[in-house]
């Protein structure tokens, strides 16, 4: 792979006192950035297929109460609201 980089000059200065070319300073960087980036990716959470998460959902719907229909009318939704 190739990448051009345009160093600011006072970069490459302070790279150079440092005994380094600013090309391999930033190929160090840049290799640290994978070598971090590896390091700190989680796992792959297992897919779940869409049955699984359905059983899972309703596993305990026989607790859930059974509301009247007025639960679920517009009026009781935003009865706090003009």
């Amino acid at each position: 792979m190739q990448i051009t980089v345009e160093i600011p000059d006072d970069l490459a200065t302070q790279v150079r006192a440092r005994g380094l070319t600013p090309e391999g300073y930033i190929r160090a960087l840049v290799e640290e950035a994978v070598r971090t980036a590896h390091q700190t990716l989680a796992p792959a959470e297992p897919k779940m297929d869409i049955e699984t998460f359905i059983r899972g959902m309703a596993s305990f719907s026989e607790k859930i109460p059974q509301l009247p229909d007025e639960a679920y009318t517009r009026e009781s939704f935003y009865r706090d609201h003009d």
